[in-house]
């Protein structure tokens, strides 16, 4: 979901020549801007990809969740998949900026009791130590989806009353996913003042 709204706004913004999707599946794009690199295995990923130098940022927005999943296999997904993807991009692309898209609660110590802020936070901490020429770590908790696109969660349907409720009572949880996405591209392009990016941080980035 969160791949297809930054696609989106990517799409909207006549600044961006060319974008490149590494995906298992396609994402039925047809687009002249837009060129797909479809790997049934992402950890088969080696950089060496045709069409992949010259890039300015890349949106990491791969995720899973963490129900019923072992530490190892959450890490796997989570931590390994993100690096190994992350190192060969750096190699080639080594003015980039990376902006991760992880989760409000990640916890950079590795210490904590919760199993999966623990391996958000050691993903954030090591890429990082990578040395793009930025990194951004993009932390949303709950997001109002973008009306017209295929890959909305069906449970938000459920849940879209509580946004407006959101939005006024707890500004530091709640944004959309256009503004996730506008804050991106704004970090790619004009760079911001904080490593870890809030939801409140996302929708003043939003506005330019």
């Amino acid at each position: 979901m969160v791949g297809e709204g930054v696609l989106h706004e990517c799409l909207n913004d006549p600044r961006i020549a060319s974008i490149v999707l590494l995906n298992r599946r396609s994402a039925g794009i047809t687009h002249p801007r837009v060129k797909e690199i479809l790997l049934n295995d992402l950890f088969a990923f080696t950089g060496n990809e045709a069409g992949l130098t010259h890039f300015d940022a890349c949106f990491y927005c791969l995720g899973t969740t963490s129900i019923n999943k072992s530490e190892e296999e959450y890490a796997r997904l989570t931590y390994e998949l993100t690096l190994k993807i992350a190192k060969p991009l750096l190699q080639f692309n080594p003015e980039m900026t990376f902006c991760y898209v992880t989760a409000k609660g990640t916890d950079n110590s590795e210490q904590g009791k919760t199993m999966w802020a623990r391996v958000k936070g050691k993903t954030e901490n090591d890429l990082s130590k990578l040395g793009f020429r930025q990194f951004f770590a993009f932390r949303p908790f709950m997001l109002t989806p973008t009306k017209g696109l295929l890959h909305t969660h069906s449970f938000y349907k459920y849940i879209s009353w509580l946004f407006p409720l959101g939005r006024l009572f707890y500004p530091e949880a709640f944004c959309t996913l256009k503004e996730l996405s506008l804050a991106m591209i704004h970090a790619g392009y004009q760079g911001y003042s904080k490593q870890v990016i809030t939801p409140t941080d996302m929708v003043k980035m939003a506005k330019g």
